[in-house]
């Protein structure tokens, strides 16, 4: 099992890595449990940008493996908005009911068929001073006309697939087809593929 220390405080997105990494041999280390806390400026233009900013911050306060990720909704009528600005979309303090509706509101009179977005998930591992890992996934569907569901968090429910909002869907349901499971296991092979390839060379 390798521990690694996850560049986030949102007790939502711990509660994900734990139950997706866990089974892949990768033990999730929270900043509390470290007694750490670290305030990353956000200052990329993109989630990959934004991602590596926290990772490496959090391996400099910790000195161990750092894994992060930046994620956001991409929204193709909005030519992409919010995306890298989802958490701050209509302000850093607006709940995300607010940015919801907001986000409904911008969208009136938009057929289904041009309603089209993605959840896009970047994801970092400072795995030590030599050695950055990334990754990235992505989850494609389309913006409801309100939301729905309570199994999740930020625009989950507002983003549907297959009727569905991604709020509607199980833990398993979700982790299988959302942009953090799928970039988190693109992130493990990468990982395992990284050190096989140190363990031969030693």
């Amino acid at each position: 099992m390798i521990s690694m220390v996850a560049a986030t405080g949102n007790p939502h997105k711990l509660e994900e890595f734990a139950r997706i990494l866990a089974p892949l041999g990768i033990q999730v280390i929270s900043p509390r449990e470290l007694g750490v806390k670290v305030e990353v400026e956000e200052t990329g233009n993109m989630f990959a940008e934004n991602a590596y900013l926290k990772a490496k911050a959090f391996f400099e306060a910790t000195g161990k493996p750092s894994l992060a990720d930046d994620s956001g909704l991409c929204v193709d009528a909005l030519g992409g908005r919010p995306g890298v600005y989802s958490a701050r979309y209509h302000g850093e303090n607006t709940s995300y009911a607010e940015k919801m509706a907001a986000l409904v509101a911008e969208l009136e009179g938009v057929p289904e068929e041009r309603r089209t977005a993605r959840f896009t998930c970047s994801i970092c591992c400072v795995l030590d001073k030599d050695t950055v890992l990334r990754a990235e996934g992505h989850c494609e569907g389309v913006i409801g006309y309100q939301p729905r569901g309570t199994n999740g968090f930020g625009y989950d429910p507002i983003l549907y697939r297959e009727g569905r909002s991604m709020a509607e869907l199980s833990d398993e349901e979700k982790d299988a087809v959302s942009h953090r499971g799928k970039a988190l296991r693109a992130f493990a092979q990468l990982l395992e593929a990284t050190l096989q390839s140190r363990q031969l060379q030693n």
